[in-house]
């Protein structure tokens, strides 16, 4: 076993679906920094199956046991969100570098005290939102430092939420039907939108909201049987970043994937600067941006996303496997220059801080300043 590499475990892999064996394995499986070592899951027979699939030489039943092996550097929290935070404290407690999924967990209380926990460990830790090293988000957050369309004024965001919010969903989320599974519009496709505009804008410090549940009961697609939903399905907020533009988000649940995707408009003093996916019905944490410029009384342009701004190496598929692997690319160079990785637990923390304020504006119509937000949010 190479020593140089830093060696994964990961908690919760299936080789047959999920986003570990989407995104994290092909991802990892590239990369010349990693090798996975050992793979989890709550049955043994199971973890044999994940770990001879993705050729890990070590299978455990529980994140402990994984955690606090020798052959274990880095622990990846890739379960349902309900259990990250257990997947977390045995990493921390065994004294191992963590890398969670988003969200960090279900409550944003609880989300704090696991930044201070990781903290306190002195390890690196990160969180799955890997939008902030897409290398289209890169790019456009330089285009607006360099006064590309002049200040920022206005920010308009329309996002497709399917599979989530619509009348029919697939039987491996049905369990997210309700506030306690901590996912759902809100936590998942709001907080990847969250972070997209954080890293090509910036913060927002105020928002208000409105949101709308209008499928009481789904259908389980594969059973037809039908479930309570308690989660709503279509959310609109809008807010002010720190530097006083304003922001305007509407997500959508629905059945089937939109053709666009996304839509991000930014409008500034000298012209106004649009992003949609390379690619239809892709989703901002993982697309490839499509750059269109359209300065004050000149043709608009398009502008490919330059090379540089691409970090992972050839051999990476496009998709779910691209922005994690140049988030794992992240996460080595954190760990070899002794610093804190971006986006890690503090990231994740004060988004979950804004999610429980647009959740809590839907609900009491009030618009909430970001930082007095202190009610526990129940994504």
């Amino acid at each position: 076993m190479n020593r140089r590499r830093i060696r994964v475990g990961i908690v919760g892999a299936n080789p047959l679906r999920g986003w570990a064996a989407a995104a994290h394995v092909p991802a990892l499986a590239r990369l010349d920094q990693y090798e996975i070592t050992a793979e989890a899951t709550t049955r043994e027979g199971s973890a044999g199956k994940a770990a001879a699939a993705f050729g890990a030489p070590l299978a455990f039943t529980n994140a402990a046991e994984l955690a606090a092996h020798p052959e274990v550097d880095l622990v990846v929290a890739s379960v349902k969100t309900a259990g990250h935070a257990g997947v977390v404290r045995a990493a921390l407690a065994a004294g191992k570098h963590v890398l969670s999924e988003w969200p960090l967990t279900v409550h944003a209380a609880e989300a704090a005290e696991l930044a201070d926990a990781a903290t306190a460990a002195g390890v690196v830790h990160a969180v799955g939102l890997q939008v902030y090293h897409s290398p289209g988000a890169r790019f456009v957050r330089d285009l607006l430092d360099n006064g590309r369309i002049g200040r920022v004024e206005s920010v308009s965001f329309i996002g497709a939420a399917d599979p989530l919010g619509g009348s029919r969903i697939p039987r491996e989320l049905a369990w997210s039907t309700v506030p306690a599974g901590g996912t759902g519009v809100l936590m998942i496709m709001a907080g990847h939108t969250l972070a997209a505009l954080d890293q090509v804008v910036g913060e927002l410090v105020e928002v208000s909201a409105v949101a709308a549940n209008l499928n009481t009961q789904v259908t389980v697609i594969e059973s037809g049987e039908i479930v309570d939903n308690h989660l709503a399905g279509q959310w609109a907020f809008a807010g002010r970043f720190t530097d006083g533009a304003l922001a305007s988000v509407s997500l959508h649940g629905g059945n089937a994937p939109s053709p666009d995707g996304f839509l991000l408009r930014i409008a500034g003093t000298e012209g106004t600067l649009t992003v949609t996916p390379t690619r239809p019905s892709e989703y901002v944490g993982w697309a490839e941006w499509r750059v269109r410029v359209a300065p004050v009384d000149a043709i608009a342009e398009d502008l490919p996303v330059p090379d540089h701004y691409r970090v992972v190496p050839a051999g990476v598929p496009a998709g779910p496997a691209a922005n994690i692997a140049a988030l794992y690319h992240e996460i080595a160079q954190a760990i070899t220059e002794g610093r804190q990785a971006h986006p890690n637990f503090h990231t994740a923390l004060r988004h979950q801080r804004t999610l429980a304020a647009i959740e809590q504006a839907a609900q009491t119509g009030v618009r909430q300043h970001i930082g007095e937000v202190t009610a526990p949010c129940e994504y």
